[in-house]
């Protein structure tokens, strides 16, 4: 992202989320904040989309976006239960749910980890949609130019001797592998024990050339904003180098499967093919890796 200036990548994000609540009705991934949450912009960013609302692959972007956060937030409901109080939400642009946490009341605590001008921007938006900032909830500016990770969250009161969730959605592609695999080796090395979820994406050489097609479309106008993708997996190698990071426990699934687990039978609408013409798998994925913690 461009210095002094908020996330564009986010703000697209958030409207795709926004845009999922009113054109798909929020089918897979409900969020009443996320039409507040984008103000006065709303109805442009929204009205673009509802032009584009029958194009398969614009359809099947906003899906994978909505399926992701149902995911992760299905995710952090299990760590939850399992007794995990810490979520860490890295990148976190215009998402809500520390502003709709239902899990406040069992206490769990929600830290935002983004650009310290992002952050700005989304506290601006947030009062001027009149959404309260909650007790549970604690910002972590953090400019990744001039510190770290551990001391952003340090600062902002994380423990890192509990266990913890990390959300970590829409960001990885936008940053080097080695920027990556230093906020991975951060989290496996937690005393305490973590959990992350993540997208990533496949090479362009991984796809098929349709799909190459409209990513080198994306990867160019994304470009043109100052946040070019930087980084790609392959999904095997990707598992083994988690393991050598320190990660247990992997569960890796690629839109196709991802959209089918929450879709069922309707799995070809939400890809927004006809029936009988859902590829077989897809190049965009969504993982969850753990660990466990050091005194087991």
């Amino acid at each position: 992202m461009q210095p002094r200036s908020p996330s564009l990548t986010a703000r697209r994000a958030a409207a795709l989320r926004a845009a999922h609540q009113t054109l798909d009705h929020g089918r897979l991934f409900r969020d009443p904040l996320a039409v507040r949450l984008l103000g006065a912009d709303a109805d442009e960013l929204l009205g673009d989309l509802d032009a584009t609302r029958t194009a398969p692959e614009r359809r099947g972007i906003r899906l994978f976006i909505a399926a992701r956060s149902r995911f992760a937030e299905d995710r952090l409901a299990a760590a939850v239960a399992r007794g995990v109080r810490q979520l860490v939400v890295l990148g976190a642009g215009l998402d809500t749910f520390a502003y709709r946490n239902p899990h406040e009341a069992a206490g769990l605590a929600v830290f935002e980890v983004d650009h310290p001008a992002t952050q700005e921007w989304k506290r601006e938006r947030l009062a001027g949609a009149g959404i309260p900032l909650p007790p549970s909830l604690a910002f972590a500016p953090v400019d990744f130019e001039r510190e770290s990770l551990g001391d952003g969250l340090a600062a902002a009161g994380f423990d890192p001797a509990r266990p913890a969730f990390f959300s970590w959605l829409g960001v990885v592609p936008y940053l080097t592998r080695e920027a990556v695999f230093g906020t991975l080796g951060y989290i496996a090395g937690l005393p305490g024990g973590a959990e992350v979820v993540f997208d990533y994406s496949e090479p362009p050489s991984a796809m098929t050339p349709r799909a190459r097609a409209a990513h080198r479309a994306r990867a160019a106008r994304v470009a043109s904003l100052g946040e070019p993708f930087l980084s790609y997996f392959a999904p095997e190698e990707l598992a083994a180098d988690l393991r050598r990071t320190g990660f247990a426990a992997l569960e890796d699934l690629d839109a196709v499967r991802l959209l089918a687990r929450y879709a069922d039978e309707r799995a070809d609408e939400h890809t927004g093919r006809p029936p009988g013409e859902r590829p077989r798998r897809s190049t965009a994925h969504v993982l969850r890796a753990a660990t466990r913690p050091r005194s087991q």
